[in-house]
């Protein structure tokens, strides 16, 4: 059952939208950690092999927004540099990192990146109109990472 099938079962005015908090503290913790999800709610999809007007056909769910899981693909086998490229552009970061704080405790227990898509390869992309949020967990006991 994909996200589409649910959506059409869902009672009107339902709409998916949660916040900074409720996506790193709830869906991200728990995928993270193994735990169980509602199933359906959020997809797994490879960032890197879809570009993003081929989002909306997977993670859609009744809105203008889409939310799923990815994991980072290193660029380089012995680095952290992540890839960023997708088979037509890439995502490039923008602004500084947002910090993510626990609503109960303060915490600091994500972060959330923003990222813009250029078509074409570096330093010669084209900026487009499609903007996405990663979200990644933090260590509350560290300070935030912007790699």
């Amino acid at each position: 059952m994909g996200l589409r099938d649910i959506g059409q079962s869902l009672p009107p005015g339902f709409r998916f939208n949660p916040s900074d908090e409720e996506l790193v503290c709830h869906y991200l913790h728990k995928r993270i950690a193994n735990e169980k999800l509602v199933r359906g709610t959020l997809l797994e999809i490879d960032l890197h092999t879809c570009d993003p007007w081929h989002l909306p056909d997977v993670a859609k769910l009744n809105s203008e927004e889409w939310y799923f899981f990815s994991f980072h693909d290193c660029k380089y086998a012995t680095g952290y540099r992540t890839n960023q490229a997708t088979i037509s552009g890439y995502w490039k970061p923008t602004g500084k990192d947002r910090v993510v704080l626990d609503p109960t405790t303060r915490a600091i227990v994500g972060m959330r990146k923003t990222l813009v898509f250029y078509k074409h390869r570096a330093p010669n992309g084209v900026k487009t109109g499609w903007i996405m949020h990663e979200f990644r967990l933090e260590n509350p006991l560290m300070p935030p990472k912007e790699d």
